[in-house]
């Protein structure tokens, strides 16, 4: 119980930091999605099923305080931890190169599901400028924002690792 209301609490201050202060670095409204940052981070540290149930839960939580279309951060957000659940056994998980790398692959991932669904719904827009004025800076905040959210979840995932 103690661990989970650790994890309820550091989730709580990420989605906090990234919707009371995160806006006041906004570059048009683009800004880091930390979140997607920690369900990566957790799916490599704890394998595709927790990583998945992760992304999941991390993804309703943000779709239900958005209120955004229900649902979408949720599936987006379950792949990404799959994903990196899988590449959970074969990375080494104190690498630098980790959690940057596979920030710009999950926000590059993540931003063009979202665009496809959007236009699968009907929506239209233009593609290419969306690449050039959404995807570009949230991978730029994304990058920076990696390896700090990175670093937190693994010392949050250590304190509250089972003792063997």
């Amino acid at each position: 119980m103690k661990n989970f209301l650790a994890w309820l609490l550091f989730v709580l201050v990420v989605y906090a930091f990234q919707s009371a202060f995160m806006p006041l670095v906004y570059f048009y409204g683009i800004g880091p999605d930390l979140i997607l940052l920690m369900t990566s981070s957790i799916g490599f540290l704890n394998g595709k099923k927790v990583g998945s149930f992760a992304g999941f839960l991390l993804g309703l939580f943000e779709d239900l305080a958005t209120g955004t279309f229900f649902g979408l951060n949720a599936f987006t957000k379950l792949i990404v931890g799959y994903v990196c659940g899988v590449f959970s056994t074969r990375v080494l998980k104190d690498s630098f190169g980790l959690p940057v790398t596979a920030s710009v692959l999950n926000t590059a991932a993540v931003f063009l599901m979202t665009e496809a669904i959007m236009l699968l719904l009907g929506y239209r827009f233009n593609i290419f400028t969306h690449l050039y004025t959404k995807l570009g800076p949230l991978i730029c905040y994304n990058l920076v924002f990696a390896w700090p959210i990175h670093c937190a979840v693994r010392w949050l995932h250590k304190k509250t690792a089972d003792k063997k």
